[in-house]
C-alpha cells in the first residue's frame, strides 16, 4: 500500500514539471509584450507653457512733497481709493506757525495800503485839514480887507501903505494854503503807494507758501485705484520725494510672460492667455498676447524675449509682483489626427514611430508633424486614425519585431 502511495506521489511531481516546463517554453517562444496607443481624430490646441510676473496697467506714486514725520494714515495695502483721496498726513505744526505769521503780515501790509489808498493817517489828515480850513479863512478875511482898502485908497480914504500891507496878508494865506495842500499832497506819493502794493504782494506770496506747505502736509492719492504697495509706519519719517504708496487700476493687469527663444516664432497678437497663481490653486484669469518682445534678454541659463499679455482681473487678486504660471495658447486644429507624444521616435534625422502591423511586426512609419500640446503631436501625414503606435518601454523595439500588444 505504501509502494503504491509513493508511485502516485511521483507520478504527480513529474507531471507538475512537465507542465512548468512546458509553460516555460511557450512564453519563450511568445513574442514580448510592448505598450501600444492609438491614434485618433481630435482638437489639438499648440500651447506653451512658461511663467511671468503682473504688472499694473495704469499707476501711479504718491510721494511726499515736503518733510516731516507720518502723523496721521487714513489708507492700507488693498484699500480701493478715489483721485485725490488723503493716505497720510505729516506734522505740519511748524507750517501752520508759519501759515499763521505769514497772515499776520498780510493783514498788516493791507491796512498800510489802505491808509495810502485814502490819503494817509486820519490823525494827520485831519490836523491838515483843519488846518486848511482855518487859512482859506484867513485868506477870505485877508482878501476882504485888501478889497476894502482898495476901494477907500480910490477915494483917498485910506493910504497906499495899508493896501500894500492887507496885500502881503493875502499873499501869506495864499502860502499858507499851498504849503498845507503840498503837506497834504506829500503824505501819498505814488512811490510809497508802489512800495505799499509790493509788501502785500509779498506777504500775500508768502501766505500762499505757507498755506501750501500746510496742504502738503497731507499726501493725496495721484490716481483713483487699488493701493497695492504701503508700507509706512507712525512716526515715520519721510523726506521730499520719498515713497508713501504705489495705487494702480487692477480690474485689468498685464503680465510680462518670458517665452524661450525657440518659441518666439510661434507668437502672435491676440492670442489667447490662461494665468495660474500656487497661491491661489484651481483659479485662472483669462486674456491675451498685446505686445511682441523687442529683444532676447537672459534669464538664469535661460534666453527669452518678454512677451506682454493684459489679463482680466476682476476680483483684483493678482496683485503687482506676482509671479505667476502662463499658458498661452499658439493654435488650435480641428478634426486632426494625433497620436501620443511620447510615441514619436527619431532615426537618422527622420521623425517616425513604431506603428502595429500586420500579424503585430512593428513597422517604421515616418511622419510629418503639425502642431504639438503637452501630450499630444499633429500627424499630418504617415498615420491614420485609429492606427496603434508603440509608446517607450524598457525593451528596445525594432522594425520587423513581432510583440504582444497591450493598450492602456
Amino acid at each position: 500500500m505504501k509502494m503504491r502511495s509513493s508511485t502516485i506521489v511521483l507520478l504527480v511531481g513529474v507531471l507538475v514539471l512537465a507542465a512548468v516546463i512546458a509553460w516555460g517554453v511557450s512564453r519563450k517562444a511568445a513574442p514580448p509584450e510592448a505598450p501600444f496607443a492609438r491614434t485618433s481624430r481630435e482638437t489639438i490646441v499648440s500651447s506653451i507653457a512658461t511663467n511671468g510676473k503682473v504688472e499694473p496697467i495704469e499707476w501711479a506714486s504718491a510721494r511726499a512733497e515736503r518733510p516731516g514725520a507720518v502723523q496721521k494714515i487714513f489708507v492700507h495695502r488693498g484699500q480701493m481709493v478715489s483721485v485725490g483721496e488723503a493716505l497720510v498726513a505729516l506734522d505740519a505744526s511748524q507750517a501752520a506757525s508759519d501759515l499763521a505769521a505769514a497772515e499776520a503780515r498780510v493783514k498788516g501790509a493791507r491796512a498800510q495800503l489802505t491808509v495810502i489808498d485814502q490819503g494817509g493817517r486820519a490823525s494827520d489828515l485831519a490836523e491838515i485839514e483843519g488846518s486848511l480850513a482855518r487859512a482859506r479863512l484867513d485868506l477870505e478875511n485877508a482878501q476882504r480887507d485888501y478889497d476894502a482898502l482898495q476901494r477907500l485908497e480910490s477915494h483917498q480914504a485910506a493910504s497906499h501903505k495899508e493896501v500894500q500891507d492887507a496885500q502881503e496878508r493875502v499873499k501869506q494865506a495864499q502860502v499858507q494854503i499851498q504849503s498845507l495842500e503840498e503837506r497834504r499832497a506829500a503824505l501819498v506819493t505814488q512811490p510809497d503807494k508802489a512800495a505799499a502794493e509790493a509788501r502785500v504782494h509779498e506777504a500775500e506770496a508768502s501766505m500762499d507758501a505757507a498755506r501750501n506747505n500746510v496742504n502738503l502736509s497731507v499726501v493725496r492719492a495721484p490716481i483713483a485705484g487699488t493701493v497695492y504697495q504701503f508700507d509706512l509706519t507712525l512716526g515715520a519719517f519721510l523726506q521730499v520725494g520719498d515713497l508713501v504708496a504705489n495705487i494702480g487700476r487692477l480690474d485689468r493687469v498685464r503680465v510680462k510672460v518670458y517665452v524661450d527663444e525657440p518659441d518666439l516664432g510661434r507668437m502672435g497678437i491676440g492670442m489667447p492667455v490662461t494665468i495660474t497663481w500656487d497661491a491661489m490653486p484651481g483659479h485662472q484669469w483669462k486674456g491675451e498676447v498685446d505686445r511682441l518682445p523687442t529683444e532676447i534678454t537672459p534669464l538664469g541659463t535661460r534666453q527669452v524675449g518678454e512677451v506682454g499679455c493684459v489679463i482680466d482681473n476682476p476680483g483684483g487678486e493678482l496683485v503687482p509682483g506676482t509671479n505667476v504660471d502662463a499658458t498661452i495658447q499658439s493654435k488650435v486644429v480641428q478634426n486632426a489626427v494625433t497620436a501620443p507624444r511620447e510615441a514619436l521616435r527619431r532615426e537618422n534625422g527622420i521623425d517616425g514611430v513604431l506603428a502595429l502591423g500586420n500579424e503585430n511586426v512593428l513597422e517604421w512609419r515616418p511622419v510629418q508633424i503639425g502642431v504639438t500640446s503637452a501630450g499630444r503631436i499633429q500627424v499630418n501625414s504617415g498615420l491614420n486614425a485609429g492606427d496603434s503606435v508603440a509608446l517607450p518601454t524598457e525593451r528596445v523595439l525594432k522594425a520587423g519585431m513581432k510583440v504582444t500588444p497591450v493598450y492602456p
